[in-house]
């Protein structure tokens, strides 16, 4: 079925629906269960619980389990209704929901420590990533180890092209690697480099085969894997890390979320700057001074223009946002290129709004226009984002 798009106010803000309250500690995860009044949540409680909606507009959990240890990650796959569940102490858990929600049976466990899951129905593999800097893939089948990949750092996120078996892993040190996984062995494609700051979240369109990255520089970046240009578009306009995203193909948006509550739609459907790679000089590229300070402060001294100098304070004395090269606040620029910059250039390409809680961990449910949010502050909401994404989407899309 097409979808219908309807053009909506430039000053619409998301909607809160509803707002869930009652684990003990921090909610790593929260699900939106498809085409269904219901939310599943991991926390750090140890507990496992779905919510469903009442007459009364309240959610109460219809499902309450208890875990042996805290829960760090969740994946959830609606039409075989299994949940597998991350754990802070080493394990997988995988479990069956009835199809009226109201009881889940354990199915098996897997030996891992988790910071992410996903489980492809093809392969009847489930896929996870760790602080003890491994990637591995097992078969639900057996429940048997397929194979694992190591990494230098403590692995992330992940995302995964469930048609080519390439995987996508984040790591602390800021590197993206792709990885071709078979069955019992893997291989290293390549690897990405961008973010200053480690790698929170990643988000794979496999459609336009664009790759998202979230980082704790505050910063986004685009990849354009498809292109084969090595393409690559840096959008800073959190002011905190950036723990979650999402890119809706139909509209070319992509929202993310930060920990400090921000929440950032941006318009990908307009033809943007790549940011030029910074000079890596020890003085100033106008005047020569050197720079004599530490490397934060040096970094933070130089200026990132449209020419990509480094230049000193003397010498880049203006500020000015530049949205089509991703700076959605003020930076500062060389004189030179703020001269060139134009007042219709300063036009936004984003609208940011404010969740009023923190945000570890975001879901969208695109077809219906719903997200839901969670964090260490033991909230969860659940947003209508259709007066801010810009469109009403028909039922059967679905993001993978």
């Amino acid at each position: 079925m097409a979808a219908e798009i309807h053009s909506r106010p430039q000053s619409s803000r998301p909607v809160l629906l509803s707002k869930i309250e009652g684990h003990q500690d921090a909610v790593t995860a929260a699900l939106l269960i498809p085409k269904e009044d219901g939310v599943i949540t991991a926390s750090e409680d140890r507990t496992i619980r779905v919510w469903l909606k009442r007459d009364s507009g309240q959610y109460w959990p219809s499902i309450y389990h208890t875990m042996a240890s805290p829960c760090s990650a969740m994946a959830y796959h609606h039409d075989s209704r299994r949940i597998f569940v991350g754990q802070d102490n080493g394990a997988v858990m995988e479990f069956h929901v009835s199809e009226d929600f109201n009881k889940m049976n354990f199915i098996k466990t897997y030996p891992d420590r988790v910071t992410a899951i996903i489980f492809s129905l093809a392969t009847e593999w489930v896929i996870s990533t760790g602080h003890d800097k491994c990637v591995s893939w097992m078969c639900t089948r057996s429940g048997n180890m397929l194979g694992r990949h190591f990494s230098t750092s403590w692995t992330s996120c992940l995302q995964y092209d469930f048609d080519t078996q390439y995987a996508f892993v984040g790591d602390c040190s800021g590197q993206i690697s792709l990885l071709k996984l078979e069955q019992s062995s893997c291989s290293v494609i390549t690897t990405l480099k961008g973010h200053e700051g480690s790698v929170a979240c990643l988000w794979w369109d496999p459609i336009q085969r664009l790759l998202f990255s979230g980082a704790s520089d505050n910063s986004v970046i685009m990849w354009d894997i498809g292109g084969r240009k090595g393409r690559t578009l840096l959008l800073q306009g959190h002011h905190d890390r950036v723990q979650s995203l999402c890119y809706l193909q139909l509209t070319r948006q992509l929202v993310s979320c930060s920990s400090d509550g921000g929440i950032a739609v941006w318009n990908m459907d307009v033809s943007r700057e790549e940011v030029r790679e910074v000079v890596r000089s020890d003085s100033c590229q106008k005047c020569e001074q050197p720079f004599f300070w530490n490397i934060k402060q040096m970094w933070d001294t130089k200026t990132l223009g449209k020419c990509g100098q480094a230049v000193c304070g003397k010498c880049s004395s203006k500020r000015s946002s530049y949205p089509v090269m991703g700076f959605e606040f003020q930076v500062r620029v060389c004189d030179s290129c703020y001269d060139s910059i134009k007042d219709e250039d300063r036009t936004s390409l984003a609208t940011f709004h404010e969740g009023k809680h923190n945000i570890s961990h975001m879901s969208m449910d695109v077809a219906r226009g719903l997200m839901v949010t969670c964090g260490t502050d033991r909230v969860v909401k659940i947003w209508d984002m259709t007066p801010v994404v810009g469109c009403s989407l028909a039922t059967g899309f679905s993001p993978h």
